[in-house]
């Protein structure tokens, strides 16, 4: 114990002078309601104690973004971390912009990264932010010019590491060329397992950190998604529309959840535990963005900060999902 924190095992993130622990907190939920990739409504104060009860248990790594809630999700962060002596590393992102109507486009442009760091920054609270990240490479033309901004701003302290989400290997060597990139944000999971293939290798061999999202897939491999569920979700959880969580792609991944489930069940730890663990099983993968939106969400999340699969158990997962 360390301030009344709990002192956990923790990794070295890529090239920058972090340690942080294996699972960071998510913060793409804390946005709430009534935006286009919400995941229904959200009480602040139960965000506020998922943050403060993962924080007490040692995780010691925030992720959020600019656009999750139209900056509200970096308001709750910021909030929720205001005053305190030691917080966690902070990691936003930009280059998804909103007008007054809540609609997105996609900017890199100098002026507009600027802006967007900016207001992170105020939302956040915080004269600096650990790690400032490109969250989607649109426009792709741009990524260069959003680049040497971030660049810029690292040499300016306003962000002390800057790394790329969802970039191809092409692109990430595009922008190698302007400034080292610290880390890598890819979806990553046994729904979606294709960077490993080429993108996690390329980032073993450049030294650039990974932190995965979605290891659980949305909730998909917690164990609790059911097709009644699924129907009865908010109009406006973004999940209702994406086609993994419909049949017939639906159905493989549920028996996908009945195998996490049955290796959670011999070690008891629930289904996402063994999804997360999964992902954590390759050197390329620093840690894994979890998504927490309430305590009792926490506590059913944390044994994957040690949890760890044997080979037969990853081979069994490799085969029920089809992976090579």
């Amino acid at each position: 114990m360390q301030n009344g924190k709990t002192l956990l095992d923790t990794r070295q993130f890529g090239s920058t002078d972090m340690q942080i622990t294996p699972i960071g907190f998510g913060a793409w939920a804390l946005g709430g309601g009534d935006w286009v990739y919400a995941w229904g409504p959200q009480d602040d104060k139960e965000s506020e104690a998922a943050i403060h009860h993962a924080l007490d248990l040692g995780i010691n790594w925030i992720d959020t973004a600019a656009g999750y809630g139209l900056g509200h999700s970096e308001e709750v962060v910021g909030q929720t971390l205001a005053g305190m002596s030691e917080r966690p590393f902070v990691f936003t992102k930009c280059s998804m912009v909103w007008n007054e109507k809540g609609e997105f486009t996609s900017n890199l442009s100098r002026a507009s990264v600027r802006r967007e760091c900016e207001n992170s920054l105020r939302r956040l609270k915080m004269d600096y932010v650990d790690l400032y990240q490109i969250h989607w490479p649109n426009p792709d033309p741009d990524i260069e010019e959003g680049w040497a901004t971030l660049a810029e701003l690292k040499k300016e302290g306003k962000v002390r590491w800057i790394g790329v989400s969802n970039f191809s290997v092409e692109q990430m060597k595009r922008v190698q060329a302007i400034a080292p990139i610290n880390s890598l944000q890819p979806p990553y999971s046994l729904v979606r397992p294709e960077v490993q293939k080429e993108i996690l290798p390329f980032c073993l061999e450049n030294n650039i950190g990974v932190i995965v999202y979605s290891p659980m897939y949305s909730g998909l491999l917690t164990g609790k998604m059911t097709p009644e569920r699924i129907k009865n979700m908010p109009p406006d959880d973004w999940r209702q529309h994406d086609p993994e969580f419909q049949m017939p792609k639906l159905e493989k991944n549920l028996k996908i959840v009945d195998a996490l489930a049955e290796i959670g069940k011999k070690h008891g730890v629930e289904p996402g535990v063994v999804a997360i663990a999964w992902t954590l099983r390759l050197p390329a993968v620093t840690a894994a963005i979890v998504g927490m939106r309430r305590p009792s969400q926490v506590d059913g999340v944390f044994p994957a900060q040690q949890f760890r699969l044997t080979a037969d158990e990853i081979k069994l997962l490799n085969e029920v999902a089809g992976i090579d």
